[in-house]
């Protein structure tokens, strides 16, 4: 839902009633990921997409029925219609699984209340039960990343306290997905799927090194939703003038920022200085944290150089080897706009455990990531190959 939440805010804040339908599972190729959502209010108007517009009907009309009922909460599965392609069903092959449920915010002030936080950029998770009980089926609860309490309530216990600590783990991470809760006396006798929508602060790109790459660098950054730090020791080369893109541009030594930043598992170190007198003692850190991606530009003779002094500093074998040097994926990338490129490319395909390889090489869901749906040694082998060819 955390996807169209500036107009069901909107409709909140008019006590507006509206049907919401949101992705609760998806099979296969499916175009959208798990917690996208439609909704549709009384006047027909509708905001939103679940499949890129396949389903996009069939879904607005269980809406619109949903609405008019005033009744429980809908499931819906949408799949590929093998007689007939254009059918109502998803054509890229996939499944999806729609809950649809009748929202009044009047009924439900601490939905307002977390839609407001998600649209003022503020950490926001908004938990609702997707498969368990009738009598919870669609229910939410809220939790704002600087407020102890939840906010509404499933059952006004313990599975409260369960979920909310679910929610909170969920948030800390940046990201969307169900869990499984309940199943217990001491919960609840009923096992609950509830499906967490978590609307984190941005993620952190900490680019090094106020040169030609970095100014590319966090144009790309920025495009992809994080909040991008440009740090140089030099003064001269280190201004807001050369780097539009980023949120802050900082004058200091390397790793002297770094030391006194915050850093979180989702945060991307791109170190681009390539000298050893920036190089090494803000590596050594960056390698220490419990960051996401640690990148560094340089040749191949650079990056054997470094090693060599990184081992002299103390990094251990184990450490050197989440170390991306030379920085960035192989894409025959030569201008500063097709180097970030490279590195953004990389970013993503580590965050996301994937191989970085074309998807013509593989077979499957495009969606999971390749080396998980062959798992075999073809893909090892190709991986390899790829690298040892760059």
């Amino acid at each position: 839902m955390l996807n169209i939440a500036d107009t069901l805010h909107l409709w909140c804040r008019e006590a507006r009633p509206f049907a919401l339908a949101t992705v609760v599972g998806v099979h296969g190729s499916a175009p959208l990921p798990v917690g996208t959502s439609v909704a549709v209010d009384m006047d027909g108007n509708a905001v939103g997409s679940i499949s890129g517009g396949c389903v996009e009907g069939a879904v607005y009309e269980l809406c619109r029925q949903v609405l008019m009922d005033g009744g429980e909460a809908q499931r819906a599965w949408f799949g590929y219609s093998d007689d007939d392609a254009f059918a109502v069903g998803l054509t890229c092959g996939g499944e999806l699984d729609v809950l649809v449920r009748r929202i009044d915010p009047a009924a439900q002030p601490h939905l307002a209340a977390a839609l407001a936080g998600v649209v003022s950029g503020r950490p926001t998770a908004v938990a609702q039960v997707v498969d368990g009980p009738e009598k919870l089926l669609g229910r939410t609860l809220s939790v704002l990343g600087d407020v102890d309490a939840a906010q509404g309530a499933l059952d006004g216990g313990e599975l409260d306290r369960l979920v909310t600590a679910q929610a909170r783990a969920l948030l800390r991470a940046g990201r969307t997905a169900r869990v499984e809760v309940g199943g217990d006396a001491d919960t609840c006798p009923d096992r609950l799927s509830v499906l967490v929508h978590a609307h984190a602060s941005r993620p952190r790109m900490l680019i090094f090194g106020a040169v030609d790459f970095a100014a590319a660098l966090s144009q790309a950054g920025r495009f992809l939703g994080y909040r991008v730090t440009v740090c140089d020791a030099r003064p001269v080369f280190a201004t807001e003038a050369r780097f539009p893109y980023a949120d802050e541009v900082v004058v200091d030594w390397p790793h002297r920022y770094l030391e006194r930043t915050e850093v979180d598992g989702r945060t991307a170190v791109c170190v681009l200085t390539h000298e050893a007198k920036f190089d090494i003692p803000l590596l050594r850190l960056a390698l220490d944290l419990p960051v996401g991606y640690v990148g560094a530009m340089g040749s191949r003779r650079t990056h054997d150089e470094r090693l060599h002094r990184l081992r002299a500093a103390g990094a251990s074998e184990q450490q050197l080897a989440g170390l991306r040097s030379p920085i960035g994926l192989d894409l025959g990338a030569r201008t500063p706009e097709e180097t970030a490129v490279s590195i953004a490319a990389e970013i993503i395909s580590h965050a996301n455990h994937a191989t970085g390889l074309p998807l013509s090489h593989g077979t499957g869901p495009i969606h999971e990531p390749l080396a998980r749906r062959q798992g075999d040694d073809r893909v090892h082998e190709m991986a390899v190959h790829a690298a040892v060819g760059r």
